[in-house]
């Protein structure tokens, strides 16, 4: 098992909460995901987590380490990444969100992440959606 999976396992639940609390105050028709990404930052350190915005993804390739324009739109407690969308979106939309998270796990050598896209109605399956990192949790062979 991943050592942050846990960690970070309970944190997307309460950052889901803190979603729900975002989405009920401003509503679903902001179409900045800026102005959402902010709100959940702040409902975030409110409720006492560290939380960076627009980190940064370092790139590694055998042995070459290079920044490009990749950006996590929040690392909570350094061990969840959450990306802010604010789009009406499809399946395929929400795979491409996916994949975009899968990448960012996958260089930082983090467990898990959640895709947020608080565009719509509701949340449930078609606005929020949890990313793991190949067997981060599961555990290690003995």
């Amino acid at each position: 098992m991943h050592p942050l999976y846990e960690q970070a396992n309970q944190l997307s639940k309460e950052v889901y909460d803190a979603a729900l609390e975002v989405k009920a105050f401003i509503g679903a028709g902001v179409v900045l995901e800026s102005i959402y990404q902010r709100c959940l930052m702040r409902e975030l350190e409110l409720r006492g987590h560290k939380v960076a915005s627009e980190v940064a993804v370092p790139i590694t390739y055998k042995g070459y380490t290079f920044d490009e324009k990749l950006r996590i739109d929040l690392l909570v407690d350094d061990c969840l990444v959450v990306e802010c969308k604010a789009v009406a979106s499809d399946k395929a939309d929400m795979d491409r969100f996916r994949a975009q998270t899968l990448t960012y796990l996958k260089l930082m050598n983090l467990p898990l992440g959640l895709v947020i896209n608080f565009a719509g109605t509701q949340f449930g399956k078609s606005g929020i959606a949890r990313v793991i990192l190949k067997d981060a949790n599961k555990p290690n062979p003995t």
